[in-house]
């Protein structure tokens, strides 16, 4: 779903690939902290793909963001591999052009996944607050065409991201794939502004479905009666307030606030949502590891 830099964009880099071969200052620590995300996320992320797909039926609209989810995650995760060793040897032998593309992945999750988190919350606080009036909006059709106007939206951004990268790298003397701020005058782009206000925005969202949903749980009994287990769907929204609290508005504050490398230790929370993702899948899937069979018999009884 990513887009790569346009031929003249890779041409451009491979002018300067000479620069980014050089030898940098190695970094354990975020070798080391990077590696550890990587450790713990990839094999949750596979998993709970497997589980997603194996054991679930792609027509509900939850499991449709949560297979997303986790393919973000899974992507993510993917990236790890190169940003590790770049920071434990500081060399980037793979030139330019994959220095983009891991970087657009690793930046591009952080977007995708408090947007997905949040259509999971609106997808919940809609199945437990107005049960029958949102049937006809809840369906697997409706969630695809959300996902699809998603990572459209991700392609556009990372086009721009693609570009403002190479004018960055241009600048280099050194090899600083994952560094590059400081080779750039400190410009912030339209698109991080929007992003800030974005994400500010699905934050109020889940905190208006959080509310919705206490209040429909605790006050109105008789609406509520039909959910199995109430302990794991408000643990649900806990958890979305959690990750938007954690990951993402530290790291949004952070890009406006903070300039150059200083702002690293707030991509290390962001990226840990990759890690707490999968706790999603289990709380919000009653059925999580029952068989698919018994998953869409369960939905059927519903």
């Amino acid at each position: 779903a990513l887009s790569p830099p346009s031929a003249a964009v890779a041409r451009h880099f491979f002018s300067h690939q000479v620069d980014m071969n050089n030898t940098a200052e190695p970094e354990p620590v975020p070798a080391a902290v990077f590696g550890c995300i990587m450790v713990l996320g990839l094999p949750l992320n596979a998993v709970s793909l497997w589980i997603l797909f194996r054991r679930h039926s792609l027509k509900s609209p939850n499991v449709v963001f949560m297979v997303n989810l986790a393919i973000s995650d899974l992507l993510l995760t993917v990236s790890l591999p190169m940003r590790v060793y770049f920071y434990a040897t500081g060399t980037w032998p793979l030139g330019p052009s994959a220095c983009i593309l891991t970087t657009v992945i690793y930046q591009k999750n952080i977007t995708c996944s408090a947007i997905l988190i949040t259509f999971i919350c609106v997808d919940r606080m809609l199945a437990v607050v107005y049960p029958l009036r949102s049937r006809h909006l809840r369906t697997s059709s409706n969630a695809w065409k959300a996902v699809a106007l998603v990572w459209l939206f991700l392609v556009l951004v990372n086009i721009s991201r693609s570009v403002s990268m190479s004018r960055a790298l241009n600048n280099c003397t050194v090899p600083v794939c994952f560094d590059y701020h400081h080779c750039s005058t400190p410009f912030k782009s339209i698109w991080l502004y929007f992003y800030v206000v974005l994400v500010f925005i699905m934050l109020a969202v889940n905190i208006v479905c959080t509310t919705l949903v206490s209040w429909t749980l605790h006050s109105h009994l008789t609406d509520s009666a039909k959910v199995s287990n109430k302990v794991n769907v408000m643990l649900i929204f806990v958890m979305n307030l959690v990750m938007f609290t954690v990951c993402f508005i530290p790291l949004t504050v952070g890009m406006v606030a903070i300039e150059g490398t200083a702002v690293r230790p707030l991509t290390y929370l962001s990226a840990m949502n990759c890690c707490l993702d999968p706790l999603f899948y289990y709380f919000s899937l009653d059925n999580f590891w029952k068989k698919k069979e018994d998953v869409d018999l369960a939905m059927r009884e519903e």
